[in-house]
């Protein structure tokens, strides 16, 4: 039989080259599917975020209808843009020209009951805390020791003045005999001279007779001050004298009381300036500064500035009727020197930059304005300016970082657009 030839479409030989092609038509389909959609994500990525008013696209920035972020909605230009924040009206008025200090109450006079006399403590007479005055008998030491010695004296001197007397009777009598030439010149000068010796031994006699006396009045202890006394520190029945450690009390005056209070170098001169004007006024509060203990005068500084923290020492007096002031209790002193006017402002409206100090200025556009001021002295709510600033112009409280020179600004409240000053409910502190 004579062979048939193969059909060459289905032979092996033809479906090699059929299927290259059809994996190299796969390939290049794959590849035009990877550069269109890459072509799409760049092009995407390029195209901005809510442009050609795609429905449900939010805005670069995450906010609806085009507005710069941390911005109110509308967009720049558009209804209610600005930066919200707070507002207040500078003011005409004054502070009051102070100076605050750390001060320690002091007893303007302090006295230690020491005895002068030694002796056993028989009595104590007051009770501790109490209010004495001055000249009150307050403690006994046993005084029979020194009654005898004053005795002794009384006796001496006694004697001595027998004798002085009789010695004296005796020279009257050599001088009328010598004037009848009836005694030698030399018995009557014997004479003068005894005379001259026993007085002599008088008032010795005399100055030991005051001392006994003395001592005898130092066995009664007496208020040397009116004051407060302190605790006892011996108890009757000991041994005390001048050695006596400590004493037995103390007593403080606190009716009128002073306190101690520095005062910066640089101030010296116009706490002097204000004390020519007439009297000063010192006030004194508590650790906390919450409640006013008393008001008194102020007294003097001292001859000389500290070197080692450049302030003076200053003392001020007061009444203390009330007993609210006690020594060595620690205070907060505040000196008035009077009053500086200027316009006055929030401390939050002042800021500092590499220029100085400045206040951003809100015009009736509601367009924010950079300000150099110059600043005064300043309280814990408001600080004064003296150059830069009119009264009854607005200025920047809160949120005033996020304000640039020709910012549109919005208020904080309604309150504030009719010209009030808008205080913000939580001052914030001066920078």
């Amino acid at each position: 039989m004579t062979p048939t030839p193969q059909d060459p479409v289905s032979s092996p030989a033809a479906a090699v080259p059929r299927r290259r092609w059809r994996a190299g038509l796969l390939t290049l389909v794959l590849m035009a599917l990877l550069a269109g959609s890459a072509w799409y994500l760049v092009q995407r990525a390029k195209t901005p975020a809510g442009a050609a008013g795609e429905p449900g696209v939010m805005p670069m920035g995450g906010h609806p209808g085009g507005g710069p972020a941390g911005g109110p909605p509308g967009g720049a230009g558009g209804p209610g843009a600005g930066v919200t924040v707070g507002l207040a009206l500078a003011e005409q008025g004054a502070l009051a020209l102070q100076i605050d200090a750390l001060g320690t109450v002091t007893a303007p006079v302090t006295a230690t009951l020491v005895p002068q006399v030694s002796g056993v403590l028989a009595q104590v007479l007051f009770s501790e805390g109490q209010r004495v005055r001055k000249g009150q008998l307050l403690a006994r030491i046993d005084e029979r020791s020194y009654q005898q010695a004053l005795a002794q004296a009384k006796g001496q001197t006694a004697r001595d003045q027998a004798q002085l007397a009789a010695a004296r009777v005796t020279l009257q009598r050599y001088q009328e005999l010598w004037q009848q030439d009836s005694v030698a010149r030399q018995t009557l000068d014997t004479q003068q001279a005894l005379v001259q010796q026993l007085e002599a031994a008088l008032q010795a006699d005399l100055a030991s007779e005051g001392v006994a006396r003395l001592n005898l009045e130092h066995t009664q202890i007496r208020a040397p001050i009116d004051g407060l006394i302190g605790l006892r520190a011996v108890d009757p029945g000991n041994l005390v004298g001048s050695s006596t450690a400590g004493g037995i009390a103390s007593i403080t005056q606190v009716q009128p009381i002073d306190v101690l209070f520095a005062v910066p170098q640089d101030h010296v001169l116009a706490v002097q300036a204000a004390q020519r004007s007439g009297p000063l006024v010192v006030q004194v509060f508590d650790r906390g500064r919450t409640q006013q203990l008393a008001q008194g005068r102020f007294l003097t500084l001292d001859n000389q500035i500290s070197t080692s923290t450049g302030t003076v020492r200053a003392k001020a007096r007061f009444d203390n009727a009330d007993g609210a002031l006690f020594p060595n209790q620690f205070v907060n002193a505040r000196l008035l020197l009077g009053q500086q006017a200027g316009v006055l402002v929030p401390v939050t409206a002042l800021r500092t930059g590499p220029q100085g100090d400045y206040v951003y200025v809100v015009d009736g556009q509601q367009v924010a304005q950079m300000r150099a001021v110059v600043r005064g002295i300043a309280s814990a709510e408001r600080v004064l300016i003296r150059q830069g600033l009119q009264a009854g112009e607005r200025v920047v409280t809160e949120g005033g970082d996020r304000v640039k020179p020709g910012t549109k600004v919005r208020l904080a409240r309604p309150a504030a657009a009719k010209g009030g000053p808008a205080r913000p409910a939580q001052p914030a502190a001066a920078p």
